[in-house]
């Protein structure tokens, strides 16, 4: 009896192990930006699941913070008056957008908003429907139930840490606070084996590597007119994805990466032509609003 409690509790701490392990990431990784915003309402669980449906291997989505410290599903500081009205369906001025600004809303409030019915003239291929700002957590938990339901393959999550130095305690949390608020979702939710965090603040990353070295991270570049060598030194560790904006991937910038063991994913792209091109330079994934052509 005792040599067999020995054997459970051994498979038990060996499924575990294998459970923290990062998991393989795809040979081609194909991103829906957004949830694939060309085509559903973006940052929301219907463009997730719509997403899934299409094959992709990624779910890309952006994080803020709210004011009692929930950790919700957008990409803008505020309720973006663009594509949202209010819970009794009225426009919202760009002038008071400024006036809806998650750091200082509780979610509660914030979940009101309907952010898939109105036209967005970007986007008008876009899929309309009553939708609200999801929950991090309400997210993965769907987007889990459902793979689960369907048989689809497990999807990875990019999650982009929308922050900035000069909105610290304005519009987001330190970072400590930010990257903490997220992987407390993340391990809570056991997904830390298919998920890279993104931003383009280096510091979350920064604290990321830190504090959860497990963790992958992805580097997102625009063009700040540094090279490839001087944005790696500037953040200050091998990221396992440099994501530069498509237009500043050359052949000489993957071939360096890929020699320092760095996988590159260029964002946002959006034309088949531009993917083929992208392709051909050797890239190791795309980030796309349209995930139906990937």
């Amino acid at each position: 009896m005792k040599k067999l409690l020995l054997l459970l509790f051994a498979l038990s701490a060996c499924k575990t192990r294998v459970s923290s392990v990062n998991q393989p990431f795809p040979a081609f990784d194909t991103e829906a930006h957004r949830g694939g915003r060309g085509l559903m309402p973006e940052n929301t669980i219907p463009a997730m699941l719509n997403a899934i449906d299409l094959g992709v291997t990624t779910l890309e989505m952006d994080i803020h913070i709210t004011g009692d410290g929930k950790v919700i599903i957008s990409h803008d500081d505020y309720v973006n008056p663009l594509f949202s009205l209010t819970a009794d369906g009225k426009e919202i001025p760009k002038s008071e957008a400024a006036n809806y600004a998650f750091y200082k809303m509780n979610f509660a409030d914030i979940a009101k908003f309907d952010v898939g019915s109105r036209f967005y003239d970007k986007f008008p291929q876009q899929k309309k429907m009553k939708v609200s700002m999801p929950l991090l957590s309400d997210l993965v938990e769907q987007v889990q139930a459902y793979i689960h339901k369907t048989g689809k393959k497990q999807p990875f999550y990019n999650i982009e840490t929308k922050s900035s130095e000069k909105e610290d305690n304005i519009n987001n949390p330190v970072p400590d606070r930010f990257v903490k608020l997220l992987m407390d979702v993340v391990e809570e939710k056991k997904i830390a084996p298919w998920v890279v965090v993104q931003s383009f603040d280096k510091r979350t990353l920064q604290v990321l590597r830190k504090k959860y070295p497990h963790m992958r991270a992805s580097y997102l570049v625009e063009n700040n007119k540094k090279t490839f060598a001087e944005n790696i030194a500037e953040l200050g560790f091998i990221p396992f994805v440099y994501s530069p904006a498509y237009k500043l991937v050359t052949a000489e910038m993957v071939k360096e990466a890929h020699a320092k063991g760095i996988k590159v994913v260029p964002w946002t792209v959006n034309t088949t032509e531009e993917i083929d091109a992208l392709k051909a330079l050797g890239v190791d994934g795309i980030i796309s609003d349209y995930p139906n052509l990937l």
